[in-house]
């Protein structure tokens, strides 16, 4: 079985002198343009989440660092031993090689604490409503994003204030390269909520995106998917788990963030820019009819029992 690879990623990396993922994923391309190793997978592979499960990765490994052995020899040496082969293989002292390896690993690790720690706070959310009742307005949520044990562990917890009472839904927030996810669940429910944002940027102040799940309030359930704002606040008030709710028609984003403690130049130019973000190409939450689905279920339903059996 495959071991201590992130560690091994990371003296490949160190001999190299390829500082950054895309440069080591290169540097297999090179002898391999058509490698199974690539910039996604290998951000799991370098933080020891995952491994390569192709021992074409592991061969192209092998050709890439001019080892005598074969790539199943990579994936099964101990960490000392693969030091020493590529140390040796190389002309360099292997000492020094584990100090740059080790060096270079805690300067990755300090750029991602500074990802997660630049998240970290309270947000207010805005987003179209996803209940049939409340159809063309604004719901109010509130995000907390915290560190969590790992090095690499991020978590949020969503509320809204319902008029059926509070709802919230927490999980695992992922920051990538092509975006920010999050994966949410209700506590004790079983709702469901997908944040599917833009990257963060700093000083991160706002995010925005996608929030796909269900209608919560209404006759029956409808897959929805809105846009959402997630604006960060310096100073959150103390009540903040009470925030949330619905918007009336007519009320603006900019007052509200001002009753959060949050004091926005030009108001009235702000809303009309956080109205368009919202909106886009419709005043409400795109939303799947249940008639329209339940037609198509029953050509289908049909067509399939008729051939069954």
């Amino acid at each position: 079985m495959a071991q201590h690879i992130a560690q091994k990623l990371r003296l490949t990396s160190a001999l190299l002198g390829t500082v950054t993922r895309k440069e080591l994923a290169a540097a297999f391309r090179a002898v391999n343009p058509k490698t199974a190793f690539d910039l996604g997978r290998a951000d799991k592979w370098l933080q020891g989440r995952a491994q390569p499960r192709e021992y074409a990765v592991y061969d192209d490994w092998a050709k890439l660092l001019r080892l005598e052995q074969p790539g199943a020899w990579i994936a099964d040496s101990d960490l000392p031993q693969f030091a020493a082969a590529i140390a040796s293989r190389h002309g360099v002292d292997r000492a020094e090689l584990e100090r740059r390896a080790a060096a270079q690993f805690e300067a990755t690790a300090h750029d991602e604490k500074s990802v997660g720690l630049a998240l970290a706070g309270t947000y207010a959310c805005y987003s179209r409503a996803l209940s049939p009742y409340y159809r063309g307005q604004l719901i109010r949520g509130n995000l907390s994003i915290e560190p969590g044990a790992g090095a690499h562990s991020l978590s949020a917890a969503y509320r809204e204030s319902l008029p059926t009472g509070q709802l919230l839904l927490g999980g695992p927030v992922t920051p990538a390269k092509r975006g920010l996810y999050a994966h949410l669940k209700e506590s004790g429910g079983d709702a469901q909520f997908f944040l599917c944002l833009f990257p963060q940027s700093q000083p991160g102040s706002v995010l925005g995106g996608y929030m796909c799940g269900s209608s919560i309030i209404g006759p029956e359930p409808q897959p929805s998917i809105t846009r959402i704002l997630i604006i960060r606040l310096r100073d959150p008030a103390p009540d903040a788990a009470a925030w949330g709710g619905y918007l009336l028609p007519d009320q603006s984003i900019a007052e509200d963030l001002a009753a959060l403690g949050m004091s926005i130049d030009q108001p009235g130019l702000v809303d009309r820019q956080l109205a368009q973000f919202l909106i886009g190409d419709s005043d409400v939450a795109n939303q799947v009819p249940p008639a329209e689905f339940r037609a198509i279920l029953d050509i289908f339903d049909r067509h399939w029992l008729r051939h069954s059996g």
